[in-house]
């Protein structure tokens, strides 16, 4: 299976191990990418511990499980990456059948050996 994030590398040898544990994203943008993959198959638990531990109270596991599942996610676009924040767009389909399309400026920041994502601007 071709993996979620649009990298065209098999998930098996993309983001599949990071959503497991076994390994760990080294960059923004494989960071980035493996966190879309988690919405993809609703992985709650990986976009929490991705998440900068000053930021991760403003979410909930629920709410994420909730807004992962019921979206089908189409795609995503990285429009620009540099070494802490990655602009892209992620396309998605809701509940209804509606197009939509996600815009996000997302910054990162290492905290010891970790990259973790802090937060992110937003368009409509």
């Amino acid at each position: 299976m071709e993996c979620p994030c649009g990298s065209e590398h098999k998930l098996a040898d993309c983001c599949m191990p990071f959503l497991q544990g076994s390994q760990y994203p080294t960059t923004a943008e494989a960071l980035m990418r493996s966190r879309y993959t988690a919405y993809v198959v609703a992985n709650a638990k990986y976009l929490i511990d991705t998440t900068h531990p000053r930021t991760r109270h403003l979410y909930s596991k629920k709410s994420i499980l909730q807004w992962a599942s019921e979206n089908q996610w189409l795609r995503l676009e990285i429009e620009s990456a540099s070494a802490l924040q990655i602009v892209f767009r992620a396309y998605f389909k809701d509940a209804k059948g509606q197009d939509h399309q996600h815009y996000e400026n997302s910054t990162f920041e290492f905290l010891g050996e970790k990259l973790y994502y802090v937060s992110g601007t937003f368009e409509e």
